[in-house]
């Protein structure tokens, strides 16, 4: 069975990965998961030579992310909120951005109930869970329920919670159905809702397009169809002093607080910008 040094299989991989217009620091962090060394272990010892089978693995690794598929998917997993996340093509790999979002969820919680009373929350197209699973290991005392249309993406959350700690209820069903149906309120309701415009497809990279799920991206013309059906099922399983934390895209922030604002009159709704000062999170906090 062929050997190579490290530094030789880092260069093959360089090269390969230039070749088909990928990032080159893609072939590091595989040779790093394959080989089990961390950063500081690979660079001290690149004249050590990976074992046959490490070296195979990693090649076809390093091939199919040439061929696109995203890198969390090849591994099996993604960092949130420094826990490890199980992701696989059903479910969408959780972005740094959303970590924001949970931070804003928890502060905005911590303020609108201050009495500490036991909070109903849901998180509503999870995906992977790494917002339900997230806000339950930070706040244990919440109840917290996690819903998603795909049958697919509700095994990945259950087995994120499983693996995590988290004790969650898992929901099947569209947006806030599930909720409407058992006649049922809660006190916030979270969501990083599919937002991009369908015509953007045109100019995403294909390791988005061809491999994430598209039920978790796209939402009609204007990216804005999954906030409009929102305002009509919120009202219907809101208390009177509850949060709604939505995340969108970029320029989509006034038209989400216009809704919020309509549907909500009394509520205090606001645009919050990420890290890198673009428009983010919505919050909208309902206390009449």
């Amino acid at each position: 069975m062929t050997k190579r040094k490290l530094y030789e299989a880092l260069n093959w991989a360089s090269s390969f990965l230039k070749e088909h217009q990928r990032e080159e620091f893609a072939g590091e962090l595989l040779l790093r998961h394959y080989s089990g060394l961390s950063r500081t272990s690979m660079l001290m010892n690149m004249r050590d030579e990976l074992d046959g089978e490490v070296w195979t693995e990693f090649q076809a690794a390093v091939k199919r992310h040439g061929e696109g598929e995203p890198i969390q998917y090849i591994i099996g997993f993604e960092e949130f909120y420094g826990r490890r996340f199980e992701v696989n093509e059903h479910v969408l790999i959780p972005r740094p951005e959303t970590e924001e979002l949970v931070q804003g969820t928890l502060k905005r919680l911590n303020s609108l109930f201050p009495e500490n009373r036991k909070i109903d929350l849901v998180d509503v197209g999870t995906g992977s869970g790494a917002i339900s699973v997230t806000l339950k290991l930070e706040k244990p005392e919440m109840t917290v329920s996690a819903m998603d249309l795909s049958e697919d993406a509700l095994e990945v959350a259950r087995r994120n919670a499983d693996k995590l700690g988290a004790d969650m209820e898992f929901l099947h069903g569209d947006l806030l159905q599930p909720l409407i149906l058992q006649g049922r309120k809660v006190d916030a309701v979270i969501s990083n809702p599919p937002y991009i415009p369908n015509a953007d497809q045109q100019w995403m990279s294909d390791i988005v397009t061809e491999h994430e799920p598209h039920l978790a991206l796209f939402a009609g013309e204007d990216g804005l169809e999954l906030y409009r059906r929102f305002m009509e099922e919120l009202p219907l399983v809101l208390k009177a002093k509850a949060l709604v934390g939505f995340e969108i895209g970029a320029g989509q922030g006034e038209a989400v607080r216009a809704l919020l604002e309509k549907t909500f009159p009394q509520a205090t709704v606001e645009v919050v910008l990420d890290l890198n000062g673009k428009e983010r999170m919505v919050f909208a906090e309902l206390d009449s």
